[in-house]
């Protein structure tokens, strides 16, 4: 069988206008904006307004990648959205951008992986244009997380945010493109990183409200140790997979946790700080949507060159993780 290359040929970003800085936060739980920026390196976050929805947020980074591509909404043929915090159980996010755009012969279907679930997205979409079997996807992810953020916990109310990133991918000229994709899961380590309460395992009750079952809990040294670890060998071994060097990275876009953790992975690949696309500082842990919003932001500073060598990878609850090699 043939097997097209694919590639990104549009990007698009949207993040919330309200910003949630750390001094604000110094204000609604014992904290300190000295003792963020140094354990996370974050310093403020955005959330979305009271009427917007994770779908909100996906429409409007959607035609930012749409405008950026020059495809249109009724050439589409799939949407998938990655995210966690879906406006509903269903339909889908993803059906619900698919009427906002008005892409009618879309396929839309949403994809759960937590902060990887944009990896775990691109991998999907790009084997179903490889094969011929779509030309155009639009890969979307987004999320809401202050919709299931505890403000009065002082360890997770200060590292997420809201957003949502988008890009549409397409054939693109031989030796462009995906080369390698590295996914991965330990569903051991599940209760490391969940909202327990709304499913069917523990239903919605005022008991499970009141329990805070619904919302976001992380044993936040077990993450952390887990991420330091898979990080730079999920990125190492997607290199390996495309037959790269670490020393050819020209970009490396990562999942924005934790500067730490960002940190020790640029460590293992031998890259300086320059080399890696870094805005947490600024929006804090969007799961699903950071990496897409990181990539865009890149685009638009003019980071990214034609022919350029860039690394994604990122690392979410599962615990899951994900890596990926493209050639812009």
């Amino acid at each position: 069988m043939q097997l097209y290359p694919v590639g990104i040929i549009g990007t698009g970003k949207y993040v919330p206008e309200r910003i949630l800085t750390n001094h604000d936060l110094e204000q609604m739980v014992e904290t300190n904006d000295e003792w963020i920026v140094s354990r996370t390196g974050i310093r403020e976050r955005r959330i979305a307004a009271p009427e917007q929805a994770t779908s909100d947020l996906a429409y409007h980074a959607a035609e930012a990648a749409l405008r950026a591509s020059g495809v249109a909404a009724e050439d589409l043929d799939l949407i998938l959205v990655a995210t966690i915090t879906p406006d509903m159980f269903f339909p889908s996010t993803a059906c619900l951008v698919q009427e906002k755009l008005g892409a009618k012969k879309a396929a839309a279907f949403d994809l759960s992986a937590a902060c990887s679930g944009f990896i775990y997205g691109l991998a999907t979409a790009s084997n179903m244009i490889a094969t011929g079997m779509y030309k155009h996807v639009l890969v979307i992810g987004a999320e809401c997380l202050s919709r299931i953020t505890d403000y009065t916990d002082r360890n997770t109310c200060i590292l997420f945010g809201d957003g949502a990133g988008a890009v549409v991918l397409g054939r693109v000229p031989e030796g462009r493109g995906f080369k390698s994709f590295e996914l991965g899961a330990d569903g051991s380590g599940g209760e490391l990183l969940n909202v327990r309460g709304g499913g069917s395992r523990l239903p919605s009750t005022k008991e499970s409200v009141d329990s805070k079952a619904h919302y976001l809990f992380m044993a936040g040294n077990d993450v952390f140790k887990f991420a330091v670890r898979i990080m730079g060998s999920a990125a190492e071994e997607a290199l390996r997979k495309a037959g790269m060097d670490k020393s050819e990275i020209d970009l490396l876009v990562p999942h924005q946790a934790n500067i730490r953790i960002i940190q020790s992975a640029l460590n293992r690949l031998d890259l300086q700080e320059e080399k890696s696309m870094i805005n947490l500082d600024k929006y804090g842990n969007m799961s699903a949507a950071s990496i897409p919003v990181a990539l865009a932001e890149a685009v638009e500073e003019g980071r990214v060159q034609e022919g350029d060598k860039l690394v994604l990878v990122g690392f979410g609850g599962g615990l899951t993780w994900g890596a990926s090699v493209l050639v812009w």
